[in-house]
């Protein structure tokens, strides 16, 4: 078999201590499974600017174009939060993000049977519960032109950013998102703001005609506003949920509470060759940065994504996810996955991220 590139990109804040627990991961499995991966790391985010004085170094970008796949732990904090808007540490995930085209952004809400009690919801409300939130990641209000901060005649500022979506852009989401659902529940709700928004009235349209080619699955539609609610009162109605850019960062955040922590969730970002980029959907969590406290299992998790969906190893994707379902059944809990009273009802242990990658790699 020939080799492959996986690209590691540890970040800011957490990022290094969860990548480097999900490093360990992924050489055992490429062990294991004989899967002839090959490792190089490279810097983004602030990491970048206190080395290179960019956020996106020409370096890194050519890396993540040769790779085959690229892990990313998180970038930005408050260190960087007064460079200019064009140059902070979120300006190189949003460049690669563009730069590779990656377009799809999957993001899972699964609700691990062990972790009913620490979600903030009953947990006869989320009991079961299992979304995929399709985002579209390169489009929509955060990439429109023209944006800024203008002087008005009468002196005042004013901030001004544009909500632009052409057809092709919504079709090739919307295809993402009816493969996801035919593999799934077969059921997907379109989430926009077409009340209001005419861009959004665009994006119904075309979700309306492309679901005469998947006959079998059975799409509704649903404003944002109200979409937001019925996560909170009724999760379990949906199965897969696409929308734009900036409704999508909001659901899927909102999404990831249902679960207990947005620190069990991962997610892919993939461009129309499946080549994609894999990081949890929390932050950089500089308050808790070099604690050793910090949740590595989202970015773990990222990684049997990035093995099912980029490599295409079904089996050891499903291998990690065992691994990491026997250690919530062994009760081991990072801080953010204890519930409310410190415990989950089977007196879990609380234990580091050094920890809970140690207790993967043995589950393993």
């Amino acid at each position: 078999m020939m080799s492959r590139n996986v690209l590691l990109l540890p970040g800011d804040g957490i990022g290094p201590e969860i990548v480097a627990e999900a490093e360990k991961v992924l050489h055992k499995i490429n062990d294991d499974f004989r899967l002839n991966l090959e490792f190089e790391s490279a810097l983004v985010g602030g990491a970048a600017i206190d080395e290179q004085d960019t956020p996106l170094p020409d370096e890194t970008l050519a890396k993540a174009r040769a790779a085959d796949a690229i892990v990313l732990g998180a970038v930005g904090g408050p260190k960087w939060d007064k460079r200019p808007m064009a140059s902070r540490p979120e300006k190189g995930l949003l460049g690669l993000r563009s730069g590779l085209e990656l377009f799809a952004n999957l993001r899972p809400a699964i609700l691990y049977p062990q972790l009913a009690s620490a979600s903030s919801l009953k947990p006869e409300v989320v009991s079961g519960l299992d979304i995929m939130i399709v985002r579209e990641l390169t489009g929509g209000i955060y990439f429109g032109q023209p944006r800024g901060v203008r002087e008005l005649e009468s002196g005042e500022r004013q901030g001004y950013n544009t909500y632009a979506y052409t057809e092709s852009e919504i079709r090739r989401i919307g295809r993402v998102a009816f493969e996801a659902a035919q593999q799934r529940g077969k059921k997907l709700c379109s989430v926009d703001k077409a009340n209001v928004l005419e861009v959004t009235v665009l994006w119904r349209e075309v979700m309306e005609d492309l679901r005469r080619e998947y006959p079998d699955v059975e799409l509704s539609h649903m404003y944002v506003d109200n979409a937001a609610m019925q996560l909170v009162r009724a999760p379990k109605q949906f199965d897969v949920i696409v929308t734009g850019n900036m409704f999508g960062d909001i659901l899927s955040d909102e999404a990831a509470m249902l679960t207990g922590s947005i620190g069990m969730l991962p997610s892919a970002s993939l461009n129309s060759e499946k080549k994609g980029m894999y990081e949890p959907c929390h932050g950089s969590a500089p308050d808790i940065a070099g604690q050793g406290i910090a949740n590595p299992l989202a970015t773990i998790l990222s990684v049997a994504m990035m093995l099912r969906y980029s490599l295409n190893e079904e089996k050891a994707a499903k291998a990690i996810e065992t691994a990491v379902s026997k250690v919530l059944d062994q009760g081991l809990r990072t801080a953010d996955i204890m519930s409310a009273d410190g415990k989950d009802g089977k007196d879990g242990k609380k234990v580091s991220t050094r920890e809970m990658g140690e207790a993967v790699l043995a589950a393993l």
